[in-house]
């Protein structure tokens, strides 16, 4: 956040996704950065989701490790034009130590386990998100990010 205030590029940002309500995809850090705020440094966010981004809260230290890092499922939680074509038992790759913690259920595009749920990818709007690396996901990323660039 320090960085984007610091480029200038912050309000111009903003105005492309709040004003001009073009689609915008944060992937894993970046949609952590939508949230109002951040554990990770007591950060203030973007503030574009109703969200803050918490560490995990790991109490099997021995079978889940943080960072949380591997292929892992999605639960669908809500019909999406980011996820058509992708399969329903696709995995994707996890590479991070935060998460979401949404405070609007409708948000929530869809959740992954990890000793608990958490938030995987969300959708409002014209704001979209995952944690997960869809870059390094194979066949469901790219459909993922070629549904993207579709919208």
């Amino acid at each position: 956040m320090s960085s984007l205030r610091e480029s200038g590029l912050l309000d111009e940002l903003n105005e492309a996704v709040l004003v001009k309500r073009k689609p915008v995809l944060g992937i894993c850090l970046g949609m952590e950065l939508m949230a109002e705020s951040s554990e990770e440094g007591n950060a203030e966010g973007l503030g574009w989701l109703k969200a803050r981004t918490i560490k995990f809260r790991i109490e099997d230290t021995a079978r889940h490790k943080v960072p949380h890092m591997g292929w892992n499922g999605i639960n669908v939680r809500k019909p999406s034009e980011l996820l058509r074509d992708v399969d329903a038992d696709a995995e994707f790759y996890f590479a991070h130590s935060y998460h979401l913690e949404l405070e609007e259920e409708a948000d929530l595009l869809t959740e992954t386990e990890y000793e608990r749920s958490f938030p995987s990818s969300i959708e409002s709007e014209n704001i979209f998100g995952v944690q997960y690396h869809p870059e390094k996901s194979h066949d469901a990323g790219a459909r993922l990010l070629k549904n993207f660039v579709d919208l």
